[in-house]
């Protein structure tokens, strides 16, 4: 059965600093496509992050890249297993050297906590009860 995938690509200031923290948050890099102005970082099977180079990333677009550090063009939301898990994966953004986002979020059946990572853009790292999600 197909399984549909999603790309997320992000302009970032350094292609080689960009690739670390992703790389100590447990994530791995393609280097089949990879270069010096882009970064394929594999967060799952169907999930991939593109981090390009501002000078690769224009060459997509005619819009001004947003300064991600001043305003949010995207909030980025990954699912985690359990509330333990999304604590860590935030620590470890944090311990690389991103920063701790809004408040924690506790609903119960769902918990939420964001990171920004080095370019200022934010990651949503969310666990839903599996009762809650199945209604």
């Amino acid at each position: 059965m197909y399984q549909q995938m999603i790309f997320v690509n992000l302009a970032t200031d350094d292609v080689e600093t960009s690739k670390k923290f992703f790389t100590e948050l447990g994530y791995t890099i393609n280097p089949q496509f990879s270069t010096d102005d882009c970064a394929c970082v594999v967060i799952s099977d169907t999930i991939i992050a593109m981090l390009l180079s501002k000078q690769h990333y224009a060459t997509f677009t005619k819009k001004e890249i947003a300064d991600s550090t001043r305003t949010s063009e995207v909030l980025i939301c990954l699912s985690a297993e359990s509330r333990e898990k999304v604590d860590e994966l935030v620590g470890k953004a944090v311990a690389a050297g991103g920063s701790a986002g809004e408040q924690t979020q506790d609903l119960g059946f769902m918990y939420g906590r964001s990171f920004d990572d080095l370019d200022g853009h934010t990651w949503e790292v969310v666990w839903m009860d599996p009762a809650a999600v199945q209604g």
